[in-house]
């Protein structure tokens, strides 16, 4: 079975509050006819700060998305390499004993892919596999690992390196204002991380199956709007009560395996915003308590994409993971709007 070691998550050094956050709200978009809604909103994401690659003085400033992208390369190549040494680490591997590099991203573009560069700089073998995902936003963190899983379990001798890089505040769009976009402002955070799938060995969750769902006829409801200033994020007032359709989803898969998806051990969910967590453990039945991994990544960092189920994953490795054959579920939700879910068993080898 392949399983899923412990991930390596690294934030930015620049730090904003939701307090300075709120202030610079009011005092760019001081006339706004719907700053109250927006404010409000952005109390809402339960979110205490976020972390950024450039100072905020930076970030507020919008020179061109040719400028801002190759902020993005250049942040990349910076950031990610620590993180990939870190998970190679923690697996017990070395960058030859990777056959496949899956990038995940949806902040940036780059023709070839971080992947190639990877390999050339980073030390990987030269047919090294490469899976860059680009267009899947929050529910690429899920995609890489079940894509990890399907890889693994074609080639049981093989590994999977998974690398989020997700640079959200270089998508600041000073100029838009919609209330998405202005809600997107507050909780959207910078964050760069890494895993590995093992095909054989490893401690971590074990992985025993996954699926893809996608809620019919909402693929605009999660959107960029691709502009010659850049990214434009669009979300429909109707994304937070996504979690009802999308729940029986889960339901389905844990119980095409024989399991009850109500009774599981741990739950890594990617957080997109409290009401999705509120709501799923509601639709799901389970305790509040289930998700205490991604309500801190959504505390502490924010919404950071498809690095948020690393993320909450880190946090449960970082608690001393949990019982051997322990039983949990991992899911991304994003765009389409699309969820990819995982699920797994605890092992410890």
């Amino acid at each position: 079975m392949a399983t899923l070691c412990r991930p390596t998550v690294c934030v930015p050094e620049h730090v904003i509050t939701m307090e300075q956050t709120l202030d610079l709200c009011r005092s760019v978009h001081a006339d706004h006819p719907q700053l109250d809604l927006a404010l409000r909103l952005i109390r809402n994401t339960g979110v205490a700060k976020r972390h950024i690659v450039q100072p905020i003085e930076e970030t507020l400033k919008h020179p061109g998305f040719e400028s801002r992208n190759a902020v993005y390369e250049a942040e990349a190549k910076r950031r990610v390499p620590a993180v990939v040494r870190q998970a190679l680490e923690d697996a017990q591997l070395r960058a030859k004993d990777i056959d496949m590099i899956i990038y995940v991203s949806c902040t940036g573009f780059m023709m070839p892919s971080l992947t190639a560069w990877m390999i050339n700089a980073l030390g990987f073998r030269t047919d090294t596999r490469q899976l860059p995902i680009a267009q899947l936003g929050c529910a690429a963190g899920g995609a890489a690992v079940n894509r990890a899983h399907d890889f693994c379990m074609a080639y049981p001798e093989a590994n999977a390196l998974i690398v989020s890089c997700e640079l959200c505040s270089l998508c600041y769009q000073p100029a838009d204002l919609e209330v998405g976009n202005l809600l997107s402002n507050g909780l959207f955070g910078d964050g760069v991380g890494a895993a590995v799938v093992r095909g054989r060995g490893g401690t971590g969750m074990e992985l025993h199956r996954n699926s893809s769902y996608i809620i019919p006829q909402t693929e605009d409801w999660i959107m960029y709007d691709v502009k010659s200033t850049g990214f434009h994020f669009k979300l429909d007032r109707r994304v937070p009560g996504t979690m009802e359709p999308l729940a029986p989803s889960l339901k389905d898969l844990a119980k095409l395996h024989g399991w009850d998806a109500a009774a599981l051990d741990f739950y890594i969910i990617h957080a997109g915003g409290p009401r999705i967590l509120d709501d799923l453990s509601k639709y799901l039945g389970v305790a509040p308590e289930a998700f205490r991994f991604s309500r801190a990544t959504l505390t502490e960092y924010g919404n950071i994409a498809s690095a948020v189920v690393l993320d909450a994953l880190r946090r449960m490795f970082d608690e001393n993971g949990t019982a051997d054959a322990a039983r949990g579920l991992l899911a991304g939700f994003g765009p389409g709007i699309t969820a990819e879910i995982s699920l797994g068993s605890w092992t410890s080898q």
